[in-house]
């Protein structure tokens, strides 16, 4: 039974990195792509990265002014004597940076990380709210007439 399926993008993908590969010392040098999603929910932003097999205490979250940077490592299992039939598992380093506005509480971001997905919950700041205008008159007259 073969439970394999074909994804042209994942295997151009795939042979790229065999090709850019000598031995097990990849050519690629930096840290690869954290893949996200962000949204807005309601007086927050919700940020999600994908982290899968990344040990939690490899995983840095740094604040400079604006610039939040996510940084986190994983490292290659080891198995002594064994051999490989396939590792499409990507180790090394990976890092994503983002630049905050100013309408964001960068004072109360939070962050936890669960089943392999990092969640950073970030607030925006009072000042960017959103809120209503009173409307104020100086006349005291009810209607306008003709």
């Amino acid at each position: 039974m073969n439970a394999m399926t074909f994804d042209p993008l994942v295997e151009l993908d795939r042979l790229a990195g065999d090709h850019l590969t000598r031995g097990r010392t990849p050519l690629r040098t930096g840290p690869r792509a954290v893949p996200v999603d962000l949204l807005r929910d309601g007086d927050q932003y919700v940020l999600t990265a994908d982290l899968p097999g990344v040990d939690p205490g490899s995983i840095d979250i740094d604040l400079d002014g604006h610039v939040l940077t996510i940084r986190a490592e994983r490292t290659a299992a080891t198995h002594e004597g064994a051999q490989w039939i396939a590792q499409e598992r990507r180790t090394g380093s990976y890092m994503r940076q983002f630049t905050l506005g100013d309408g964001v509480d960068t004072e109360r971001i939070s962050a936890a990380y669960d089943h392999g997905v990092l969640s950073l919950t970030i607030p925006l700041s009072e000042k960017a709210r959103p809120r209503k205008i009173a409307l104020s008159s100086t006349s005291d007259q009810a209607s306008i007439v003709a």
